[in-house]
């Protein structure tokens, strides 16, 4: 799940399977008003709190997202890395890592994926074409779970894990790194040959030890800030492609 509409990582988490169910289309047309919105401090409600709404409500993204039916901003971000790098084809099978609220596996459907797998902690709302697991993928036997949902080998997984953060800057950067290593390992054992990974890393980008597996299991290796990305936002992506297939 994206950090723009929760930050999730840790904490109990029911498993749960879903199928079906309608994917809103459109958006309120009052979203495409550009005039700037101010949020007034309401009673009780805390300054930091008005300044997201305030923020929310001038978002261009999430204006967008209402209008286009998208359920995120960050559906853009997959987006503007699958124009940049020509990631997503007909056909793949993806394993979409902190799906919620499902923005990401809308994008993948949208272009044509064969199968979509998802799991968050979080309950994701049913999209039609994809298995969404409500799973702390934290736990022993979440990577267990996705692979016994999916069809073979995975063309792509792509990730947008998040930390619950505490506000202490070194412990939340320790956890921020826990999860990308946990969503590459993933990567390395379920992507076919060819096959790509995609995950949100912070700061000065994946660390120096992720960046030396990475480079050994993949052809290609960069980084790349969508601009959907908040100015100032510390996220960017990091892009492994060419997956050269299990060693051993």
């Amino acid at each position: 799940m994206s950090d723009d509409d929760s930050e999730n990582s840790s904490g109990d988490g029911e498993r749960r399977r879903r199928r079906s169910g309608p994917v809103t289309k459109g958006g309120d047309a009052r979203a495409a008003k550009q005039m700037f919105e101010r949020v007034k401090t309401a009673r009780g409600r805390k300054s930091s709190s008005t300044r997201w709404l305030q923020r929310q409500l001038n978002d261009p993204y999430v204006k967008k997202a209402q209008m286009e039916g998208y359920r995120s901003r960050a559906a853009y971000k997959l987006l503007q890395l699958d124009e940049r790098f020509h990631l997503l084809r007909p056909g793949m099978r993806i394993v979409d890592l902190g799906s919620a609220p499902g923005g990401w596996v809308q994008v993948a459907l949208k272009k044509e994926a064969a199968e979509v797998v998802g799991i968050d902690l979080l309950e994701i709302e049913p999209i039609p074409g994809a298995t969404l697991l409500q799973h702390d993928f934290t736990e022993d036997d979440a990577p267990d779970l996705v692979k016994a949902e999916m069809g073979g080998p995975a063309d792509a997984v792509i990730s947008d894990l998040a930390p619950w953060t505490t506000g202490h800057k070194k412990t939340d950067h320790l956890r921020i790194v826990a999860l990308v290593e946990l969503a590459a390992h993933f990567a390395l054992e379920t992507l076919k040959p060819g096959g790509f990974f995609v995950a949100k890393v912070f700061q000065g980008g994946a660390e120096g030890e992720l960046l030396d597996l990475l480079k050994a299991n993949f052809e290609k290796v960069r980084h790349f800030k969508p601009d959907a990305s908040r100015s100032e936002s510390a996220e960017t992506f990091v892009i492994a492609t060419g997956f050269k297939g299990q060693k051993g």
